[in-house]
């Protein structure tokens, strides 16, 4: 799974913009720039144009990570059997590298049916890896209690402002790779301190951000419809934070409170 991935939720958040049109373009202008891993979803409306997208690239298809979710209006056994076909025929592949339980607000038993029909999947080949997003530690902890193993991914909102170190730290202790969206903190690229360690050098706040992030150990998912945005967001590895400006950042943490999206990780 490559480091750094792509997020293409342009109906969502700000600066919406309508994903049918922006997403075919931006994709192509991603891979351009050097990105392999592209994280769409259900939801997003978009599944076809990141298909369209891989398809004009010209890549290999072992050369491109196409990540996808199922969101919890459609969990279930049977409803995520073929929720995962819709995807496939969507997108146009033979199978997705890695499918993520979008949120875990159906309950405990949709939760778990859920999984369970995306490990008989996994079998079948029709996806390579299991993941989840927006999981708490209690969520996690129910799928080891279930008696399925734990996912291979789990996605949550992450920024200095919002580290969920509990969930991370579970990740960690449990080797559940950990990916970040919302990593460039819309809204809060003018903190003084994000500033103040951009200017240091001679980036970006945005590199800054996602700098911090890969240095966390996390596999950040910058979005963006612009393409010098796009571009700029992928030259992060000609530098490298301090562990000084390391420790500014993270005193930015507000736990749950700097959340700038719907973060639904207490649900029940």
């Amino acid at each position: 799974m490559p480091l750094l991935g792509f997020g293409v939720a342009y109906g969502y958040g700000g600066n919406y913009v309508n994903p049918s049109i922006a997403t075919k373009p931006c994709v192509l202008e991603a891979f351009k720039a050097g990105y392999r891993h592209i994280d769409t979803a259900q939801v997003y409306s978009n599944e076809a144009e990141v298909g369209q997208a891989f398809r004009a690239s010209g890549l290999k298809r072992e050369d491109v990570f196409i990540t996808t979710k199922i969101y919890s209006s459609s969990h279930g056994y049977h409803s995520t059997i073929g929720a995962v076909s819709s995807s496939l025929a969507r997108i146009g592949l033979e199978y997705i590298d890695l499918y993520l339980i979008h949120d875990p607000s159906s309950g405990s038993s949709g939760r778990l049916a859920t999984y369970q029909a995306l490990l008989d999947l996994q079998k079948q080949g029709r996806i390579r890896s299991v993941g989840v997003s927006n999981y708490g530690v209690k969520h996690l902890e129910e799928i080891t209690q279930a008696g399925h193993p734990l996912p291979s991914v789990n996605q949550i909102e992450l920024h200095p402002f919002c580290q969920q170190k509990e969930i991370v730290s579970y990740c960690e202790a449990n080797s559940i790779a950990v990916q970040a969206y919302c990593p460039i903190i819309r809204g809060k690229l003018d903190d003084p301190t994000i500033l103040e360690v951009a200017k240091k050098y001679e980036k970006d706040p945005a590199q800054i951000l996602l700098r911090w992030s890969l240095q966390r150990g996390f596999i950040p998912l910058p979005r963006s419809s612009k393409p010098g945005r796009i571009n700029s967001n992928a030259r992060l590895y000609d530098f490298e934070l301090t562990g000084e400006d390391m420790a500014k950042l993270d005193i930015l943490d507000r736990g749950k409170a700097g959340s700038i999206s719907w973060n639904p990780i207490d649900a029940a």
